[in-house]
């Protein structure tokens, strides 16, 4: 295959292959549409799905599909062949601008929370230029947003896209206030890390609970867990450095910079991190990765868990959203940079950011909730429900500096003012990571801890791109019409600190007194689930700032909420059902069967002598009987809860019902089986424990 150098991007139609495949004028044409946002002729768009064509054919491509990312969570895709027919009976191999530009693909059964009525089925998708088009084995995918016939966006790149264009925006307005007049463009660039388990298929496969949830709903805790902290960088087996091979193959071809890769903390836990690149094509190209990846994973007889919690007791998966923002120059805005000069700039956006994430904590948090990443949020691995900021020391210092109007005790002890000329320089590198933390200062970006690993990245993203925006739009509109800049600039990010600096916290984000003083003296927010959180997406406040900007309409906003809250629903309740079946058609058998042989045990013992003792074999009995007796109780506690949650009066009904009841049922119905399986013989239990699961990987 050559070296990396060689087939990097081997598979995708980037500007390498626009530069050799396209006439300067069109090429040039081209770039303006992607760079500067200008509108695209339809004569360039024939030229492109031409070059774009007979490049995928010379690949052995044989179909296109226009590939979007609908409210579903996953990508989708519907092919149709270059084929056109000849007048001699044959085919020729055609691809237009027209087809390139737009797509009709059936809207009806997607996602839609209330946004059309079920009969009205069509759909159109639309070519994203920035978002290079790429080849998955012989179709060629060209990225797009999806929208409804009325206009509503239906997908999850549409809003992206147009977060990005809010924080271009205003951060322009900014840039212009501060001298930076040539820069054309600012985007927001992402690196997301990637976390994620490999079990065996083979065992996959005997679990009911994984095949049709994504995670373990019953499982003893094994002798041995993550205890030892051994798997965390360790050597990697050969079977899984194999698929990682195989996996960094596949990425490379698609362009995608796969970067780092290693164990994570729990057994059978690992994690990828490309470099980090711009939001919206390192949104394409993580859900690209999660799908290579479980390809990939079956090819070696694996099976890739990607949901946030799939075995108790262990760390769950996540995917932290490293976040910062630049300008088409290549300056990093959120870089403290070598002179005040910069420094001042910096400050100003660091303190937009601490303002956004105080005033949005909720969206935020709405931004990362699913039913299985609420099992992982505020675990030992992963930050709290509540929202808070890592600064670290040396920032701190400087802010509380700013705010108390005292010098800065730093590596120049000058008094601390934001006029440019006595500005003290700062460190580049000014803070230690903090795991605790939900939204943590790194040097140069923002890590954003809470996602899960199995989200897409665009909706935490959005939130956070027009949350930034708003901040910048309120500061730009102080500072345009400041008649001393550096005073009112100076006033107006010692009242950010002073205002918002209850969201900042340095310390342990899994400490109790943290929680508490989060919520009881901060005023801070604890959504601990979705069904908690979801509803506030549609609080004024956050409605007037998403519509005012142009991300969302309030329609797509209520249909969001409902959208996600019905996947809240059907996904516990899933669960549930699964845990049911489970109960009552394996696991109760299994202990009955194993119980009934240690009966006959005790029996034959006796038969031999009347002297002989079976208290081992009756207590063993007794204590399986009781556990069945209680399986069998909450098994029908379980199903009756489930009845009911039919009579929910709406979703946001329905949600509060599956919080408040059946979720503290599954709990509880899991707790006797987990007894019993430590009770029964191995070779009577229906399927592999989770010691077979977590070091089954050789």
């Amino acid at each position: 295959m050559g070296t990396v150098t060689d087939y990097f991007g081997s598979m995708v139609f980037d500007d390498r292959v626009m530069k050799a495949t396209l006439s300067a004028k069109v090429y040039s044409s081209l770039k303006k549409t992607i760079d500067e946002g200008k509108e695209l002729d339809i004569g360039v768009a024939n030229a492109v799905a031409n070059a774009m064509k007979d490049w995928a054919v010379s690949k052995g491509t044989t179909h296109y599909t226009h590939w979007f990312q609908p409210l579903t969570g996953i990508t989708a895709e519907k092919h149709d062949s270059f084929i056109t027919p000849s007048p001699d009976g044959g085919v020729i191999m055609e691809f237009s601008g027209k087809e390139l530009i737009k797509g009709e693909p059936d809207a009806s059964s997607f996602p839609s929370g209330g946004l059309r009525a079920t009969f009205e089925a069509r759909g159109y998708t639309a070519w994203d230029p920035t978002s290079y088009a790429f080849i998955k084995g012989k179709t060629l995918c060209i990225p797009t947003a999806f929208c409804s016939y009325s206009g509503y966006a239906l997908d999850k790149k549409t809003p992206l896209l147009r977060s990005m264009e809010a924080l271009n925006k205003q951060a322009l307005r900014i840039l212009k206030l501060f001298d930076n007049k040539a820069v054309k463009r600012v985007t927001s660039s992402v690196g997301p890390e990637q976390e994620y388990f490999l079990v065996t298929k083979e065992m996959y496969d005997q679990r009911p609970d994984l095949r049709f949830t994504g995670r373990t709903l019953f499982g003893a805790k094994p002798p041995k867990g993550q205890e030892m902290d051994d798997h965390y960088f360790g050597v990697i087996k050969p079977r899984v450095a194999e698929f990682m091979e195989e996996l960094n193959d596949e990425l490379w071809k698609l362009g995608i910079l796969a970067k780092t890769e290693h164990n994570e903390v729990a057994p059978a836990q690992h994690e990828l991190a490309p470099i980090y690149t711009t939001t919206n094509i390192a949104t394409d190209h993580n859900q690209l990765t999660m799908e290579i990846m479980q390809k990939v994973a079956a090819k070696h007889g694996l099976v890739c868990l990607l949901h946030e919690k799939p075995f108790v007791g262990v760390n769950g998966s996540g995917k932290h959203n490293n976040w910062s923002i630049a300008t088409d120059a290549g300056q990093n805005l959120l870089s403290p940079g070598e002179t005040p000069y910069e420094n001042a700039q910096f400050l100003l956006f660091l303190c937009a950011v601490i303002k956004a994430v105080d005033d949005y904590q909720d969206l935020l948090r709405i931004s990362v909730a699913t039913a299985g990443n609420d099992h992982r949020l505020g675990a030992n691995e992963a930050p709290p429900a509540v929202v808070s900021i890592f600064l670290g020391d040396e920032l701190n210092a400087v802010l509380e500096a700013i705010e108390t109007d005292t010098p800065y005790k730093g590596a120049e002890k000058t008094q601390m003012k934001l006029g440019v000329d006595v500005l003290p320089k700062f460190n580049r590198d000014t803070t230690d990571r903090n795991r605790t933390s939900p939204f943590a200062f790194t040097g140069n970006k923002f890590e954003f801890r809470m996602l899960g690993s199995s989200n897409s990245i665009a909706c935490a993203n959005i939130m956070l791109n027009s949350a930034v925006a708003e901040s910048l739009r309120i500061y730009a509109d102080r500072l345009e019409n400041a008649e001393n800049f550096e005073e009112k600039l100076h006033e107006m990010i010692k009242k950010t600190i002073k205002d918002h600096k209850r969201i900042i916290f340095n310390g342990n984000g899994y400490d109790d007194a943290w929680l508490k003083e989060a919520t009881e003296k901060r005023g801070l927010m604890n959504y601990r689930t979705t069904a908690d959180c979801m509803p506030h997406l549609l609080d004024e406040k956050n409605v007037k700032m998403l519509t005012s900007l142009g991300v969302f309409s309030e329609d797509e906003l209520k249909s969001r909420r409902d959208i996600m809250l019905e996947n809240y629903c059907k996904s516990v309740i899933i669960e549930a059902n699964t845990m049911v079946d489970m109960a009552r058609t394996e696991i109760t058998p299994a202990i009955e069967a194993y119980a009934a042989d240690v009966a006959k045990a005790a029996a034959a013992k006796k038969a031999v002598s009347d002297a002989l003792s079976c208290r081992y074999e009756t207590g063993l009995v007794e204590k399986l009987s009781v556990l069945i007796d209680e399986i069998a109780q909450k098994t029908d506690e379980l199903d009756l809860a489930l009845v009911r949650i039919k009579d929910a009066e709406d979703i946001l009904d329905e949600s509060a019902m599956i919080r408040d009841n059946l979720l503290p049922l599954m709990s509880e119905l899991r707790v006797p089986c987990d007894k019993a399986e430590r009770m029964t013989a191995k070779s009577y239990w229906p399927f592999p424990t989770y010691a077979d699961l977590l070091f089954g990987v050789k």
